[in-house]
């Protein structure tokens, strides 16, 4: 269950070298349990081999072009280079940082680089701009304000920040799974058309249900047990029924009670040598060159801001969730994790996947006991053999490992215990935290929201000297950020 400081196990007699270095038993955990959440954590976040060459790599820039300079998409070198990226920081995450914590492609960020900064310049300034803003971030880290920021917020928020990130992660699940898709004169709805129907939303109920039974009788590995079984499930549904995909090749729905991202089927999946040619793509100076000194500081700007709370929101759900926060409710050893996910920004521009950051699917793993970076050398190993084997990576449908994103979510919740929402004064902003994340499926408006309300209300019941300075300037800074449109509008920026 979710636990809001570190419960240390007994002094182990014979500890390994392994178990020194990762601080296994210490954790409280197991070598055989870190291995297990090592591998659902990968099996529950590598949809983003699939995902993201879909997302940029199907996006022609200013020029026409797509990423690597063709007249159409490469997928198959985007998905490498994705893999590569994830394998590579994934394993630096485990022996700088020593958390359970995954890296990858940011979902947001991609779509943003996509079609907001590809659509004004070539892909290869777009990349490089994502490298700058890796860099600013890597310099924040380096300063020691990324760290300070960390312990300038009230325990409060960051509790709000972990149940925000639970219900984000649980309606990821639910929309990846297509449980809840857009509904006919409503925002959301349940199923297709207001209905559950279709065998991958079967396959997607008997997972949650599984696992949460598994729970409830104290299984070990339920989460992966669930995963695994589900995925057995949709591998014979598909081989009799031959439901096939949701969409076409150009991305068009065709089938509404298809397989959403992946068909549990090898058909049409091939194996072979992975084209890392994307890797250095990339032009510094080419952003600025396309759009202007201004406009191009707004574009680093709004990709710092939503980098660095993204995974200052993630990475203290996370910890939460895992039981290793101190006393203070701050993550230990905060700098390392980091300094590690600044690099990951600049090595995801580097290669052409986009800014990588560090993925709150981690969660899935960290339920199922993993607490330690040995977890996250699981998973980084795991996705450097995606490299060369992205069919196994296309096999494991979205419906099959979603259930565990849900049940993750649930436990994430437990730390609404310590939100007092008898005081406006801390209600308020932790439910604008809480909520906006789903809502607007974003980490970083939910932690803007709180931020600015905290601050306005402190300052509202004559509170404003106990704000933190940091907090002050941070939450000016999300004002700007929120204010973006309209500043660039009133000034007659394009």
């Amino acid at each position: 269950m979710t636990r809001a400081t570190n419960t240390q196990a007994p002094p182990v007699a014979h500890r390994t070298g392994l178990d020194r270095f990762f601080s296994i038993s210490e954790r409280g955990s197991t070598v055989s349990r870190e291995v297990r959440g090592g591998l659902v954590t990968f099996v529950t976040m590598v949809y983003i081999v699939v995902l993201n060459p879909l997302i940029i790599g199907t996006v022609p820039d200013k020029g026409g072009h797509y990423l690597g300079g063709g007249s159409g998409p490469d997928i198959a070198a985007v998905a490498a280079v994705t893999a590569l990226v994830a394998a590579v920081m994934t394993l630096l995450m485990a022996f700088l940082g020593r958390y359970p914590f995954a890296i990858a492609t940011g979902l947001g960020l991609n779509a943003f680089v996509a079609f907001q900064v590809a659509n004004v310049m070539s892909w290869p300034a777009a990349m490089g701009m994502v490298v700058i803003e890796g860099l600013l971030i890597t310099v924040l880290v380096l300063t020691g304000f990324r760290t300070a920021v960390f312990y300038a917020i009230p325990q409060q928020l960051k509790s709000a920040i972990a149940v925000g990130i639970g219900l984000f992660i649980a309606l990821i699940g639910f929309v990846d799974a297509g449980f809840v898709r857009p509904g006919a004169g409503t925002p959301v709805d349940i199923g297709v058309g207001g209905h559950l129907r279709g065998w991958p939303t079967l396959v997607f109920v008997v997972g949650v249900l599984l696992i949460a039974v598994l729970m409830v009788r104290k299984v070990k590995g339920a989460i992966l047990i669930g995963i695994v079984v589900s995925t057995v499930l949709a591998a014979i549904i598909e081989q009799i029924a031959k439901i096939g995909p949701q969409t076409d090749a150009t991305g068009k729905l065709v089938n509404p009670t298809g397989w959403a991202l992946n068909v549990p089927s090898f058909d049409g999946k091939h194996f072979g040598a992975p084209d890392l040619s994307l890797v250095g793509h990339f032009s510094l100076g080419g952003g600025f060159s396309a759009v202007g000194i201004v406009s191009g500081i707004v574009i680093v700007f709004s990709l710092v801001l939503s980098d660095f709370f993204d995974v200052m929101g993630t990475t203290v759900g996370l910890t939460a969730e895992a039981g290793l926060l101190d006393k203070e409710g701050n993550v230990p050893n905060i700098g390392p994790v980091l300094l590690v996910d600044g690099l990951a920004a600049v090595a995801g521009g580097a290669a052409s996947a986009s800014s990588a950051t560090t993925y709150v699917e981690s969660a899935s793993g960290i339920g199922d006991g993993a607490r330690t970076g040995l977890a996250s050398i699981v998973t980084g190993l795991l996705f450097a053999v995606t490299i060369f084997l992205s069919p196994l990576a296309q096999f494991v449908p979205s419906e099959a490992a979603a259930p565990a994103l849900v049940v993750v979510g649930v436990l994430m919740m437990g730390q609404i215990r310590n939100i007092d929402f008898g005081d406006f004064q801390i209600a308020l902003p932790a439910f604008l935290t809480i909520v906006l994340m789903p809502f607007t499926y974003s980490i970083t408006n939910g932690i803007g929201a709180g931020f600015v309300s905290y601050v306005v209300l402190q300052v509202a019941v004559g509170k404003a000297r106990r704000v933190h300075p940091l907090m002050w300037a941070v939450s000016i800074l999300f004002a700007v950020y929120f204010a973006i449109e309209p500043l660039k509008t009133m000034f007659g920026i394009n």
